[in-house]
């Protein structure tokens, strides 16, 4: 694998300090294909994250947002209690502990998770605020004096005559 070094970038921007972080980290971290997860767009500022956590019940899960950053973590309960004697031969289904973790974007929070035929759903929004979004700004025509007058109807006038 390659490795790219980044530090020039960081010399020679401002502001894009955590880009180039997530990129190093990206980069560096060997991402766990367990559990696998989608990403899908249900609303025009809704998302779903559905992660496959087949064998898992609700107690042995945790979700936590905290600033931009979604973590859904698993472990399993030991099973001491079992009334059967049985020995596992083959152990195929995976039923180990796990934690993903998800960087958000700015205003996006988690509206509900719901845990159904072995998928995790997390609902998310982005809700931004009325000061961050775009306003329309009225524009007022000047006079040669240099003074903002405001465009007036001459309808008013033209009857008059």
């Amino acid at each position: 694998m390659r490795s790219f070094d980044l530090t020039p970038f960081y010399r020679s921007t401002v502001g894009f300090d955590r880009l180039f972080s997530l990129l190093d980290q990206t980069a560096s971290d060997n991402a766990p294909g367990y559990p696998p997860y989608n990403i899908e767009r249900t609303g025009e500022n809704a998302f779903r994250i559905s992660v496959a956590v087949s064998g898992f019940s609700q107690p042995e899960l945790s979700i936590v947002a905290k600033e931009n950053t979604l973590t859904i973590k698993g472990e399993k309960i030991a099973n001491e209690n079992s009334e059967s004697k049985s020995e596992v031969l083959y152990r195929g289904i995976a039923a180990r502990a796990f934690e993903r973790v998800f960087q958000l974007a700015d205003f996006v929070v988690v509206k509900n998770a719901s845990l159904e035929n072995g998928l995790l759903h997390v609902d998310l929004v982005r809700e931004i605020p009325e000061a961050k979004k775009p306003r329309s700004i009225p524009i007022a025509t000047s006079v040669s004096g240099g003074s903002p007058t405001p465009v007036v109807d001459n309808a008013g006038e033209k009857a008059a005559a």
